[in-house]
């Protein structure tokens, strides 16, 4: 490694399966960006076996993964690890996730980080007073909390909860991976997403209606965890799960893509989707409903659509002009590759471990 080159160790949930979880996607893309910047990082990930059944990517050929039993194992066995890192990063999820935490800021001799790749979520959890994997006491414990969502949630880690230094992360994409393809559309309209019980009902608002009202529309929902009692129109066909290697031929077989946000995101606003990302990187046009700072990742009306009933969803797939259809997505995507793709991330990561860097020696001595 050269002088310039950072050793990067992260603890988070999982980089070898994508089963139920969009952290793999994640931590895939920015990991792969920062080796080809002549880093080096090591993926420590608890070996749970819901993961171990379905993995799809065990041994990366872009960092280093080890599997860890427990936190006693983790204690044991990966100490030096953590030690010897420049900067060491604990993933939202993780498990036992407090208490690895408070060990891996106590052993780090580099900067330590909070990568909330559910920022959103963990803040309502904080208010419930619901500690899984984060709780108020640590925050202010790690160097630099890196979170999924920006905007106001920023200023509130800092000055609610103690973090020294709030900063925007957001999920990326890899366009080697997510590109336009001239393949046969097969949909007029799908949606990738897990279950939840939040997102459910715009689903069924914004996609299920509209299936209703165009018999002749062609329709498709993939992910896994849908309970046997939803009710599926005749015309929306159901894939569960889907490996992030059929990602890409699964948005190019589509007329249009639907984005759903979580509640607590929407609350929260500035929290754009991993699957917003890979859509537009796809070139295929976006319907997606409406949160506060959508605005500031895509422009209104030329880059993405909104809607907020079934009748509006349909009204854009049955009268968008294909001329309009491919203007869209074509914007999308050239804003995407231009701001955020995985390369983008990685240089602000780095960029954020040399601002904090400045900082966090005082903090450590006071």
């Amino acid at each position: 490694m050269s002088s310039s080159s950072l050793n990067i160790t992260i603890l988070g949930l999982s980089i070898t399966s994508s089963w139920g979880n969009g952290h793999a996607t994640t931590f895939r893309a920015l990991v792969k960006e920062l080796n080809a910047a002549g880093h080096k990082v090591t993926f420590l990930e608890r070996d749970v076996p819901w993961y171990a059944s379905n993995r799809d990517l065990a041994n990366p050929d872009f960092c280093k993964v080890i599997l860890y039993k427990d936190i006693t194992e983790l204690r044991e066995q990966h100490a030096d690890i953590v030690q010897s890192a420049d900067l060491v990063i604990v993933g939202s999820y993780v498990p036992e996730g407090v208490e690895v935490g408070k060990w891996a800021c106590n052993v780090a001799n580099g900067i330590t980080a909070f990568y909330d790749i559910d920022t959103p979520v963990t803040l309502a959890k904080l208010d419930r007073n619901d500690y899984e994997y984060l709780s108020p006491e640590v925050i202010p414990m790690y160097d630099l909390y890196l979170s999924f969502t920006g905007g106001p949630t920023l200023t509130l880690l800092e000055q609610k909860y103690g973090s020294p230094c709030a900063r925007a992360l957001y999920c990326s994409v890899d366009p080697s991976l997510y590109y336009p393809e001239n393949v046969d559309i097969e949909y007029d309209l799908g949606y990738l997403g897990t279950y939840s019980d939040d997102r459910q009902p715009p689903l069924e608002r914004l996609l299920f209606d509209a299936a209703k009202g165009w018999s002749n529309g062609r329709f498709v929902v993939a992910g896994p965890q849908y309970p046997q009692s939803v009710e599926w129109p005749a015309n929306v066909r159901y894939i569960n799960h889907l490996p992030p290697a059929e990602h890409r031929d699964f948005y190019n077989a589509q007329r249009f893509t639907l984005n759903i946000t979580r509640a607590d995101m929407i609350k929260a606003g500035y929290s754009p989707s991993v699957r917003l990302f890979e859509a537009a990187a796809c070139g295929v046009p976006i319907i997606s409903d409406y949160w506060d700072g959508l605005d500031s990742i895509f422009e209104l009306g030329t880059e993405i659509l909104v809607s907020y009933s079934g009748e509006e969803t349909l009204a854009f797939l049955r009268n968008t002009p294909e001329d309009e259809l491919r203007a869209i997505g074509e914007r999308a995507r050239q804003k995407i590759l231009s701001k955020h793709t995985a390369r983008h991330r990685a240089e602000e990561l780095v960029g954020y471990y040399f601002e904090v860097k400045k900082t966090a020696a005082t903090r450590h001595t006071s």
